[in-house]
């Protein structure tokens, strides 16, 4: 170590207080990484790998590589996107000033949560980092997206459920980054859950930063607004927002007052949905292809705005519960569907309105440019325009909206007199500030643009003063500038002109004035750089002041968005507003799913009734063939339940929507083989949790229970999750329940509350067209032999399955599983009947006469082995 020099001893310095975060060292115009950071950037990135030893063995140099620092967003962002941890190390001091070693400090840590910058974040979506505090009493949760300000926080009381709530809120948000406390970083499970089912980047904070003393000064200096709404005594969801703060402090090392609003909610706010419903009913993302192009937002999401855009999306993860606040934004989008030309201006208008969330978030944290500042200005300036728009509109909720959207005219005004209309992107570089904005500027300015002529005016003035004719000012780059005097006319200096060279045919001199003139046009583009930059840091602050203003007028903007985009959907698409209240009533006429009619080419979609209460309509039954349309019907009802508590129009005629305060789904078949998880245990282990979370407020939607294991197993545990649900002592919560046994149906009549309904088909002598509708009663049969000819079955296969259903029907084969009296107990296969046909074929396949001993000892083991399978 003592060969090292100054430079890679403060590289070194500065990376042991950062050993877990790759370390950007800024040497001139370059990041440069040393060591294993070099090696492992140079592997991520595929950069070339160098070194500054090349006097010394290949084994005693240091690999080194490095990008340049006006271009490293995008450098930074694909290491963000592999897992990585990057911390940017500057230069504090200017090295022009500097005596000997530049000065540098860590500057920030950029971690998955944390980003800022514009081309690393999605602009229709919320980036979110998590504090998760948990003891023996409570669990806490803050989510706080860095970009826009937003904080968020609940808790919830130590119990059975906790995680189980806490999981669901965390699949709502779906952070990038958590930082969790002792007791939840090894909670059983819950650092798996974020790793595998979000992709969240996790981090052991530790219980110093979560300590109730440590944690309650931060949370009560950092936030202004929201912490009255906090209970009284709530110590989780103070100490989760405590340590999160901490994290960011330690990370950000920069201002983060734009985080200044506090919101706590309950369980009692929004419709709880875990992530397996999610997922199945497809809100955000498609099932398979993980694209947005497919689910339910891909249909509502007309929003012009990026902030609409992120708040569309959240509205979708939060349904609310209170019939009251539905009613406000059903109110505004029928006022926006009802006028067509103010629902089309605000598109218009809208589409002009920079993202003022981010925007104020990027000038306050400090990372802002002339542009941002521009582009804020122009988004201020549309909302005078959207404020007109919403004069003449009736509903409470677009009245409140139009007096929350403050354009701030004396912010706009003096940012429209500051800058320019198109600044360039670096703000180190001037020509971002407007003329006429600053005299300063503009005389240095006049300057640079003028030197020629004033140098001119210089030679003129100094020949009349002087009466020397043969006289030019000149420059070069060795003396800089100078008076060129013919030999001849020497005698005509002035004293005070002191000489620089000697030529063949002449002097050269400088005049005091000339000396002047020239460190003035010298300096002066130095000077007007720093000037703007000064004058860019005021306007920062005047933006700075205005934070708060700014946020209320962005996220009045955003609802504005959202609402404008339901009105829009629901024009386009026929869509009708519910009647949403507290009842048990889930009446549904002609509705249809929203997704699945917009996909459907050169096809009417069928729209189908629906009728469930908590009495006599508690539980439906559907039978029918798989592709009749059985799971898009559940799900459709399940997605217009969601769309009317989100405040929006729903696809059908009519519809009366009791509050549901959780949709649970068991739909479709999964392995999960990464956990060591069957089709069959992932059904199980999602049942579970249905029962044991589901209320009587709740909507259950069940396909096709009990199919992963054997017939007799499966129809009993599909008929006692039945009669669980349908009891009213024990759940009875509404219910649509998918189901290949058609035994089942045979409870109509038994348990109250239980009606059966079948999918339409119309068979046309072998072929069977099914008529997507839902009528009562059960299936007549199953269609299974029409749906595998359907699917493209070769006609041989089909031709012999048809002769074998024949037999089996007419008594002349064992009954099919599913229909009619039970098989006979020797027809059902169990897995050592499994081991015995291995057996078997272990023994037909041997030859005993030529086994030696030892070949039969091990033979013999060998079928002991398979009969224990």
């Amino acid at each position: 170590m003592a060969d090292l020099t100054p430079m890679m001893q403060q590289y070194l310095d500065m990376k042991a207080r950062n050993p877990d975060s790759i370390l950007f060292f800024r040497l001139g115009d370059f990041y440069e990484m040393f060591n294993e950071d070099a090696k492992l950037v140079s592997k991520e990135l595929d950069l070339t790998l160098t070194t500054r030893d090349r006097n010394k063995p290949p084994e005693e140099r240091t690999p080194m590589c490095g990008v340049p620092y006006h271009s490293c967003d995008s450098y930074i962002a694909r290491l963000i996107a592999k897992g990585y941890k990057v911390a940017i190390c500057e230069q504090t001091e200017d090295p022009a000033l500097a005596k000997g070693l530049v000065d540098r400090d860590i500057i920030r840590v950029v971690t998955p949560g944390t980003v800022i910058a514009s081309s690393m974040l999605e602009e229709g979506k919320n980036n979110y980092i998590c504090g998760i505090y948990a003891d023996s009493a409570v669990w806490g949760l803050c989510l706080c997206d860095i970009s826009t300000g937003e904080v968020y926080a609940t808790s919830f009381p130590a119990g059975t459920e906790a995680q189980d709530h806490l999981e669901n809120e965390l699949g709502r948000f779906h952070p990038a980054e958590a930082v969790l406390s002792d007791g939840a970083y090894h909670a059983d499970g819950l650092v798996d859950f974020l790793r595998e089912r979000l992709d969240c980047s996790c981090e052991n904070g530790g219980e110093g930063r979560f300590r109730l003393g440590a944690a309650r000064p931060l949370v009560e200096k950092q936030f202004k607004t929201g912490l009255d709404t906090l209970p009284e005594g709530d110590t989780g969801a103070v100490q989760a927002a405590g340590g999160l703060l901490a994290y960011l402090y330690e990370t950000q090392k920069t201002d983060l007052s734009h985080i200044a609003n506090f919101t706590y909610y309950t369980s009692e706010q929004f419709m709880e949905l875990d992530l397996t419903a999610r997922q199945t009913l497809e809100l955000t993302a498609t099932l398979r292809s993980k694209d947005k192009k497919g689910s339910l937002l891909w249909v509502l999401d007309k929003t012009k705005t990026a902030m609409g855009g992120r708040l569309i999306r959240g509205w979708m993860e939060r349904p609310l519960l209170s019939p009251v606040q539905i009613g406000r934004r059903q109110q505004a989008v029928s006022d926006l569907v009802e006028d067509i030309i103010t629902r089309e201006e605000l598109s218009l208008t809208l589409r002009e309105v920079t993202d003022l969330e981010r925007l104020i978030g990027r000038v306050v944290y400090g990372s802002a440019g002339g542009r941002d500042l521009a582009a804020l200005a122009n988004g201020l300036g549309k909302l005078p325009r959207l404020r007109e728009l919403l004069e003449g509109c009736s509903s409470a909720l677009l009245r409140s909206l139009r007096e929350e959207l403050d354009d701030l005219p004396q912010l706009r005004d003096l940012l429209g007199r500051a800058l320019v209309d198109e600044p360039p992107f670096s703000v180190r570089e001037g020509g971002f500030i407007r003329s006429g904005y600053d005299q300063e500027v503009d005389r240095l300015r006049d300057l640079l643009d003028h030197s020629a002529e004033k140098l001119a005016e210089l030679e003129v003035r100094t020949k009349e003063q002087t009466g020397i004719k043969n006289m030019k000012v000149k420059s070069n780059k060795v003396f800089g500038y100078y008076i060129e005097v013919a030999k001849s006319q020497i005698d005509l200096v002035p004293a005070d002109w002191t000489r620089k060279q000697t030529t063949v045919n002449a002097e050269r001199y400088i005049s005091q004035e000339l000396k002047e003139l020239e460190h003035a046009i010298l300096s002066a583009e130095d000077k007007v750089t720093a000037l703007e930059y000064q004058l860019f840091c005021e306007l920062k602050e005047q933006v700075c002041a205005q934070v708060a203003r700014i946020q209320k007028s962005a996220a009045a903007v955003a609802q504005v968005d959202v609402l404008n985009s339901f009105a829009a959907v629901a024009a386009a698409n026929n869509y009708c507003m519910p009647l949403v209240d507290t009842s048990d009533v889930l009446n549904i006429q002609e509705g249809r799913h929203p997704v699945v009619e917009k996909v459907l080419k050169n096809t009417l979609f069928v729209p189908n009734d629906t009728h469930m209460d908590c009495g006599g309509d508690l539980c439906a039954i559907i039978t029918g063939p798989n592709m009749a349309g059985k799971s898009t019907y559940m799900r459709q009802v399940a997605l217009i339940v969601l769309m009317a508590q989100m405040g929006s129009f729903v696809p059908a005629k009519s519809a009366h929507i009791g509050v549901v305060d959780r949709v649970f789904t068991r739909i479709g078949a999964s392995d999960d083989l990464s956990a060591g998880q069957s089709t069959f245990m992932v059904e199980m282990t999602e049942v579970a949790a249905l029962l044991k979370n589901a209320t009587k407020k709740s909507l259950l939607i069940l396909d096709e229970i009990g199919r992963g294991t054997s017939t007799y197993d499966g129809m009993a545990i599909a008929r006692a999750v039945l009669e669980y649900c349908a009891d009213p002592r024990r759940l009875g919560a509404k219910t649509l329940f998918a189901t290949h046994y058609h035994e089942l149906t045979a409870l109509e009549g038994q348990i109250p509350g239980v009606k059966n309904y079948n999918i339409a088909a119309k068979k046309r002598g072998s072929d069977v067209i099914f008529l997507r509708k839902i009528v009562r009663g059960g299936a007549d049969q199953s269609y299974g032999v029409e749906v595998a000819k359907l699917a493209g079955v070769p006609d041989r296969v089909i031709r012999r399955a048809r002769e074998i259903l024949e037999e089996l029907e007419s008594g002349n084969g064992t009954e099919p599983v599913g229909r009619g009296q039970a098989p006979a107990a020797d027809d059902q296969i169990s897995l050592m009947d499994l081991g015995s046909q291995t057996v078997l074929k272990k023994l037909r396949l041997t030859d005993v006469n030529v086994l030696s001993p030892i070949e039969a000892l091990n033979l013999l083991a060998e079928l002991k082995q398979d009969m224990n399978g």
